[in-house]
């Protein structure tokens, strides 16, 4: 019975200290070296425009307008809620996926007056794993970029200048491809007005 006493006292003993290590003091460690290292990521990347938080830079959302950069589908609830976020689930043998992706390639070519043979990035028509991501490829903004030119009467050229100014390299310059964020180009959009200048 001694035996036993010792062995439940060990055990609470290193249960409380576990405890206290996993539940308090490591994530207060990492909460201070997030803070003082990258507080802007830590925080959540939000980004404010005019004093209003409008977004995140790491979470996707929806333009429909045709004077904005379009991000890529989102399967997450209605569409870029992060409360669901999430992908489809569906395969490559899915007919629904198979028949959505149709749907989605003629409705894109038809919006970006693209020839009906055209090839259409599959960031175009395809939603990401978690339907929150920001990011688009630049072969798909650059598909847009005439129609947002016309939309907001400017030149393509200018449109193009400021997706290669807003265009993010390869993580490491070795990961991923090169993409762009969506809120971050149609701010900056909004930021140069009508005329583009």
């Amino acid at each position: 019975m001694k035996k036993l006493l010792v062995e439940l006292k060990t055990s609470i003993v290193a249960t409380l200290v576990i405890a206290v290590i996993v539940c308090g003091a490591y994530p207060v460690a990492v909460l201070a070296v997030a803070q003082g290292v990258f507080p802007e990521k830590a925080n959540g990347s939000l980004i404010v425009a005019n004093g209003t938080t409008v977004g995140a830079s790491l979470l996707g959302q929806s333009f429909t307008q045709a004077s904005y950069f379009h991000p890529r589908p989102s399967a997450a609830g209605t569409g870029y809620d992060a409360t669901a976020s999430g992908g489809s689930n569906l395969g490559p043998t899915s007919r629904k996926l198979v028949e959505t992706v149709r749907d989605r390639v003629a409705q894109y070519r038809a919006e970006n007056g693209l020839a009906p043979d055209a090839l259409v990035p599959a960031d175009a028509v395809t939603a990401s794993a978690s339907g929150l991501d920001p990011d688009i490829s630049v072969k798909n903004a650059l598909f847009q970029a005439a129609r947002v030119a016309k939309a907001r009467g400017w030149e393509k050229a200018s449109v193009e200048e400021l997706l290669r100014k807003h265009t993010q390299g390869r993580t490491f310059g070795l990961l991923g491809e090169p993409r762009v964020n969506v809120l971050q180009l149609n701010l900056a959009l909004d930021a140069l007005g009508r005329n583009g200048k």
